[in-house]
């Protein structure tokens, strides 16, 4: 339990960044235009949120729920959320785009990456 919840705290699973056709999205209007009304979702740690407009998160992974509030502050996506009633910090991250997944990076994009796909 704890081990995945450390990769929650990521944004929710790692994976390695490289070098891709990722643009930084670095405004907040871009990146409610991505997300707006869309899921995203992680399929190999079952994950699927839903950003929203609002300031809300709302998901789920392995069937618990995820939770949480987020703000866009100095070109960067900022978020707290909970796991099943677990706690994950808050962090700032550096928000990318593929033409068809969003890549989170935490620690304003010097830690570790989680991307999803926009459904």
């Amino acid at each position: 339990m704890k081990r995945f919840i450390a990769a929650l705290s990521i944004v929710i699973a790692a994976a390695p960044a490289g070098a891709d056709a990722y643009e930084a999205i670095k405004d907040e209007a871009t990146f409610v235009s991505l997300v707006d009304g869309k899921l995203l979702r992680n399929r190999l740690y079952g994950v699927r949120l839903n950003v929203l407009d609002n300031g809300q998160i709302e998901g789920s992974a392995i069937g618990w729920d995820i939770t949480g509030t987020w703000d866009w502050q100095d070109g960067y996506f900022c978020r707290e959320m909970s796991w099943g009633g677990d706690p994950i910090p808050y962090n700032c991250q550096l928000v990318e785009f593929d033409g068809a997944n969003l890549r989170f990076t935490v620690d304003q994009g010097a830690g570790d990456s989680a991307s999803f796909s926009i459904n």
